[in-house]
């Protein structure tokens, strides 16, 4: 199924599902070489300024261009002296806005708990979950409006959207060439620099602007350093964001890296989002 994802009206069971889903992720933690050419091109990329930036920026673009591939993601975070690790796997169709992943949970802080994997459906506007939430049908899915998630689901659902994370980069305000080195056997160009979410909202496709545009409002701070890794092609092999948000009104922020592989490009990506009889519109129980 192609194009914007469906929209589904919600009541009560809207706010819970969202609670849920902004667990994913901080509930993993409370239980709940040689510079190249500067021609670019092939044999190498712009070491810097204007030219790094504008191909940086443009990295969403190749991948468009490219259709779909599939691919790892991760987010790490640190709290209390506690690391987690939440590791996500799957396709996407950067065409149509569109991707699966199978995202699988750390065990309990005591170690003594696994939790199953949760089926992720991406789509404009929308994040599907399966297997989230105690009470939830085991074949029904729970779904949320990424553009009420104060950080545009970037580290909501515990794996950033692929397309959403080379939007990112639109906002590049700053990139200098760091080396050519090898990503998974693909010689790539590696650039170091920061974005800016607020900018990279403006520069948006129309199904990501209210998503980042929200994330530039809800984190600790709207900059965003990374590091991309980019084939001969222009595309994304690896990309890693540190985000900043902040948990809790008196919390300190928290810092969280996001890392994103692209590999096997061209691969079907062929996602189907569920029907409305199919999406779970009672209370989510505590877990």
């Amino acid at each position: 199924m192609a194009g914007r994802a469906p929209r589904r009206r919600w009541t009560g069971g809207r706010a819970v599902a969202l609670g849920a889903a902004g667990c994913l992720a901080l509930g993993a933690l409370a239980g709940c070489g040689s510079s190249g050419a500067a021609t670019g091109g092939p044999t190498g990329g712009p070491t810097g300024g204007p030219a790094a930036v504008t191909l940086v920026r443009e990295a969403a673009d190749a991948l468009v261009a490219a259709g779909s591939s599939k691919a790892r993601t991760s987010l790490e975070m640190a709290t209390g002296g506690t690391r987690v690790t939440i590791r996500g796997e799957g396709v996407y169709d950067y065409r149509n806005r569109l991707g699966r992943l199978k995202v699988l949970l750390p065990p309990d802080p005591a170690g003594q708990t696994v939790r199953r994997p949760i089926t992720e459906l991406l789509a404009p506007g929308a994040l599907y979950m399966k297997n989230r939430g105690a009470g939830v049908p085991a074949d029904k899915w729970v779904r949320v409006d990424t553009g009420t998630l104060t950080d545009g689901n970037l580290v909501t659902g515990g794996a950033t959207d692929p397309f959403t994370a080379a939007e990112v980069l639109r906002g590049t305000r700053s990139a200098a060439f760091v080396g050519r080195t090898e990503v998974a056997g693909t010689k790539v160009r590696h650039y170091r620099g920061t974005a800016d979410l607020g900018q990279a909202a403006r520069a948006a496709s129309e199904a990501n602007r209210v998503t980042l545009g929200a994330a530039a409002k809800g984190f600790a701070t709207a900059r965003v350093p990374f590091d991309v890794y980019l084939d001969d092609e222009g595309r994304i092999r690896k990309l890693r964001h540190r985000f900043s948000f902040v948990n809790g009104p008196r919390a300190a922020p928290v810092g969280v890296a996001s890392t994103t592989l692209l590999y096997d490009f061209g691969v079907p990506a062929d996602v189907r989002l569920p029907e409305d009889g199919d999406i779970y519109a009672g209370r989510i129980a505590e877990e």
